[in-house]
């Protein structure tokens, strides 16, 4: 068993700019991250992954990300910058860990993990929001004739057979695979509700320039702005899909609700029948490993106000709608980065005198 101070629960993006702060601090703490390396969360995505955020508003704190400001990054372009990001700062980054389980006894977090136990102060949850692909289901209805890829599993257009494909899902991940495998193939894309496209620029100056004189994305989740806008689905920033839309290339159909055999059903009263499908269904949040009923509560999400949990001494940092629109971009997370530091610093500050070196840890064995 090993003891510290502060323990980060992820090393992407959000665990890296608490680290940041952390180390600014000059406070004791380690990053735990299950990848074989920093950005391997990024680098481990589909092939043609593009950011519609620009670089400009694509980085962390303290380190610019190189490049062209205004033009839009890749995730290798990402995950080299996240490791350079690491190794600028010296954070204190373990990878090659999995965290098995966070438990709370008498004032202390238990961690146990595939390379031991580590007891510390304080934690923090930085997985971010992409924990568990999400696959509706209708799928176990369809034939094993079927081959059914989720985006999570997806890389480039050559794993997929070279026949029409139904992809499920309208998000920017759901519309950038569309796009790129109508290239070569039929596409049919299901929908359930009315795209809104969004161009990157306007007036010259990228949408997010806007946005950020606006203050668009620094609205909370309880103002006005922030429950309107969390109601309704994200845009898709540029108009080549719907260009191949309009060409045929991409052919529109409604939301998908029953699936038998190789037969899909859709909203509209249509269906299709498939070989090929690609779930760009998205992900869950999920935190079986957490161990504490006050805070997760099995898959309906965890328990926080503005990332601080109800148990003292525990946060998250990552998630969609923390603090603001922008908590889960990689160019915003920063702002819930340095806030959760600053309770760590009070927490840590008002506990400064506690004594417990005479707890026994015999019963928490890893």
């Amino acid at each position: 068993m090993r003891r510290i101070d502060i323990v980060v629960i992820g090393g992407g993006q959000a665990g890296l700019s608490v680290g940041y702060y952390l180390h600014m601090e000059q406070i004791e703490f380690v990053i735990l991250d299950q990848g074989p390396e920093v950005g391997h969360s990024w680098s481990s995505r589909y092939d043609s992954l593009t950011l519609f955020t620009p670089r400009r508003y694509s980085a962390l704190p303290g380190l610019p990300l190189p490049g062209d400001p205004w033009d839009y990054p890749t995730k290798d372009e990402i995950a080299d910058y996240l490791r350079c990001y690491q190794d600028r700062f010296a954070l204190p980054v373990q990878v090659d860990t999995e965290v098995i389980s966070l438990a709370y006894r008498q004032g202390r977090y238990y961690v146990a993990t595939n390379k031991g136990m580590w007891i510390a102060n304080q934690v923090v949850v930085a997985t971010g929001p992409f924990q568990s692909p999400y696959v509706p289901a209708i799928a176990k209805s369809l034939s094993e004739d079927v081959m059914q890829v989720h985006t999570f599993d997806y890389r480039n257009p050559e794993m997929l057979p070279l026949t029409d494909i139904l992809v499920i899902g309208g998000g920017n991940s759901g519309a950038q695979i569309a796009l790129e495998l109508s290239l070569s193939r039929q596409v049919y894309l299901s929908v359930g509700h009315d795209i809104q496209f969004m161009p990157y620029r306007f007036l010259g100056k990228s949408l997010f320039w806007w946005y950020e004189l606006i203050g668009l994305l620094r609205k909370s989740p309880n103002s006005w702005v922030g429950r309107r806008f969390r109601k309704k689905k994200d845009p898709l920033y540029g108009y080549e899909l719907r260009e191949a839309i309009a060409s045929g290339r991409v052919k529109l159909v409604g939301r998908a609700i029953q699936a038998q055999g190789k037969q899909i059903s859709f909203a509209d009263g249509s269906s299709l029948e498939v070989d090929t499908i690609l779930w760009a269904t998205g992900f869950r949040t999920d935190y079986p490993w957490i161990r504490i009923p006050e805070v997760a509560r099995d898959h309906l999400g965890i328990e926080h106000e503005r990332g601080v949990a109800s148990i003292p001494g525990l946060y998250f940092v990552g998630l969609p709608w923390q603090s603001s629109r922008g908590s889960a971009l990689i160019g915003w997370v920063h702002r819930d980065a340095k806030f959760i530091s600053r309770m760590i610093i009070q927490y840590g500050e008002r506990n400064a005198n506690e004594d417990y070196s005479h707890e026994d840890l015999s019963t928490y064995g890893s």
